[in-house]
């Protein structure tokens, strides 16, 4: 980020998807089924295909991690910290991939907006000038390629978070009288 808040290139890859929930579901759904909806497999858990469970911690200081089973004890790796809790609208944690320093790390926005026909859910990940470009999270990637990958990567989660969403019928808080409708 430039100093007047103006992302530089190569910084952030941002991916939208439209999930037909209302903001406060969606919000629910991205942060409590995390888990659920997150994709499976080594490109998106450190666990792989072992049996592990992703979780957010609902608040400022709360940790994202995945706990998973590695012989006969539980490994638990923290990928990030919650620094805005703001339901139903937003969502930022800092984010920490598995090679990683202790003192690198990333951003990832998530915001939930309205929409005619649900939520627009918008996440930025960002921060990716402070990571070097030699450094093996880019997998040899130039910038632009590197970037490009992060987007589709997102793309994937955001596209299951829509499935998981819309296979789901999610208890949503109605007002006295109201008819909820039929299924």
């Amino acid at each position: 980020m430039t100093n007047d808040n103006q992302s530089i290139p190569g910084d952030q890859a941002r991916v939208s998807v439209v999930v037909d929930v209302p903001p406060e579901v969606a919000f629910r759904i991205f942060t409590e089924e995390i888990d659920q909806w997150w994709c499976r497999g080594l490109k998106y858990r450190i666990a792989g295909t072992r049996r592990g469970i992703i979780h957010i911690e609902p608040r400022v200081g709360g940790r994202l991690f995945e706990s998973f089973e590695n012989g006969s004890e539980t490994k638990i790796f923290e990928s990030g910290k919650v620094t805005v809790w703001e339901p139903p609208s937003r969502l930022v944690f800092d984010w920490c991939a598995m090679n990683f320093l202790p003192a690198e790390s990333t951003e990832v926005e998530v915001t939930f907006r309205k929409h005619s026909v649900g939520t627009l859910v918008t996440v930025t990940h960002l921060g990716w000038s402070r990571i070097r470009p030699d450094h093996p999270v880019r997998h040899g990637l130039d910038t632009a390629s590197f970037i490009r990958m992060m987007g589709l990567w997102w793309g994937d989660l955001m596209s299951s978070m829509r499935d998981h969403a819309a296979g789901r019928h999610h208890s949503i808080v109605r007002h006295p009288g109201e008819v909820p409708p039929p299924d």
